[in-house]
C-alpha cells in the first residue's frame, strides 16, 4: 500500500500506480486540504487501479494523531482521555469510546477511506518514549482491552474497518521509532502477561500493524516487522493473531538496510502488506519491485476483512451520534 506526494494525483503516480497495482492507499496530513478535494483524490486513487472497492486507509486516532483537522472535521480526543474516564467509570466509558468511533466512522466514509489506523493497544511505561505517551487509553491491560475493544466495534458498525496496532507492543519503547529502533529488554514471561494481552483479547479483529521494534527475549537481531520469529511464534501463534498484518510504515528510520531490502524482509518475515507511506516516487518504484504478488494466504484475510466492513451499518444509531459528546465524560 502508497503514500501519493499531495493533494491531487499526478500524472506520473497515475501511472505507476495503474503498473504497481497495489492493494490500496493511505493518507497524511500533505494530502488533505477540503472534504470536496479529499473525496476527488479518494476516487482518483481508486481509479488508478481500476478498483473502485479498494480500501484507503488514513491514522485518524484524535488528538495530537489525526490527520483531518478542524475547521472541516471535528477534533477528537486523544485515547488517554476515554482511560481517564475508565478509571472512573469504566461501562460509562466504553460507551463513550464506542460512540466516538462511531462518529469517527461517520467523519471518514464519506471521504471514502474506509480504514482508519486504530486502536493503539499498546501499554507505556515509566520512562518510554512519548511517540505512544497519551495515545494509549491506558497502562491497565484491561482497561487497554475493553476501551480497545469498544473502540474496533464503534469503527465496524459505521462500516470502516480498524488496524491494531503495534503487535505485540510499542508502549516499551525508549527513543521514537520514527527516528531509530527501539530495543527492549523486558523478559518473554512480562512481555507475554502485561504487553501482549490486549493483542491476545483483540486476536480476532480483521487487520493489525506490526510494531518496529527489537524485543531481544524474542528475537535480539530483528525488529518484529521483519521477524519471522517475532510474527510467526508469537504473533500468529502465542497471541492467536489471525488477521491481515500490515507493516508499519517502512519509511520510517527504525528499520535497517535500503527501502527495498525492508519491503522484502517483511512480507518474508510474515507480514500480508508492506506499507509505504511517504509518497517518494523513486522509493515506491523499488519497493513495487522487491514485493511479491499477494499469497493466498493473504488475499484470503483481505477478502474476509472486506466481508466484515460491509456487514456495517453506516445509518444505524442517529440517537447515539446525536448523544455522543454526552457519553464522552471528559469533564467529569
Amino acid at each position: 500500500m502508497f503514500g501519493c506526494a499531495g493533494t491531487s494525483l499526478s500524472g506520473q503516480e497515475a501511472a505507476f500506480f495503474a503498473e504497481a497495482r497495489p492493494l490500496g492507499f493511505i493518507l497524511f496530513r500533505r494530502n488533505i486540504e477540503t472534504p470536496d478535494q479529499v473525496r476527488r483524490l479518494t476516487a482518483a486513487l481508486r481509479r488508478s487501479i481500476g478498483n473502485p472497492q479498494a480500501p484507503v486507509l488514513i491514522d485518524q486516532e484524535g488528538g495530537r494523531v489525526a490527520r483531518l483537522r478542524p475547521p472541516h472535521w471535528p477534533e477528537f480526543p486523544a485515547a488517554r482521555r476515554f482511560g481517564d474516564a475508565w478509571a472512573r467509570d469504566p461501562e460509562r466509558a466504553v460507551e463513550a469510546v464506542r460512540a466516538n468511533s462511531r462518529l469517527l466512522a461517520a467523519t471518514l466514509l464519506p471521504l471514502g477511506i474506509t480504514i482508519d489506523c486504530m486502536p493503539v493497544l499498546d501499554l507505556p511505561v515509566p520512562g518510554s518514549h512519548d511517540v505512544i505517551g497519551d495515545r494509549a487509553y491506558s497502562d491497565d491491560p484491561m482497561a487497554v482491552a475493553q476501551l480497545g475493544l469498544a473502540a474496533a466495534e464503534g469503527l465496524l458498525e459505521g462500516g470502516v474497518l480498524p488496524v491494531v496496532k503495534h503487535i505485540p507492543g510499542h508502549g516499551r519503547a525508549g527513543v521514537d521509532s520514527h527516528l531509530e529502533l527501539p530495543v527492549v529488554a523486558a523478559p518473554e514471561a512480562e512481555l507475554m502477561e502485561r504487553d501482549f494481552a490486549p493483542f491476545r483479547a483483540l486476536r480476532y479483529m480483521p487487520l493489525g500493524m506490526t510494531a518496529h521494534v527489537r524485543y531481544l527475549a524474542l528475537d535480539a537481531a530483528r525488529p518484529a516487522t521483519l521477524s519471522p520469529v517475532v510474527l510467526g511464534e508469537f504473533v500468529r501463534d502465542r497471541i492467536g493473531f489471525a488477521g491481515l498484518l500490515f507493516s508499519d510504515d517502512l519509511s520510517m528510520q527504525a528499520l535497517p538496510g535500503a527501502i527495498e531490502e525492508r519491503a522484502a524482509a517483511c512480507i518474508a518475515a510474515g507480514c500480508d502488506v508492506a506499507l509505504h507511506c511517504n509518497g517518494n516516487m523513486d522509493e515506491m518504484v523499488r519497493v513495487a519491485a522487491a514485493v511479491p504478488a499477494m499469497s493466498r494466504h493473504a488475499a484470503r484475510r483481505w477478502s474476509i476483512a472486506e466481508d466484515i466492513r460491509r456487514r456495517g451499518d453506516p445509518t444505524a444509531d442517529p440517537e447515539r451520534l446525536a448523544n455522543w459528546r454526552d457519553l464522552m465524560l471528559l469533564d467529569v
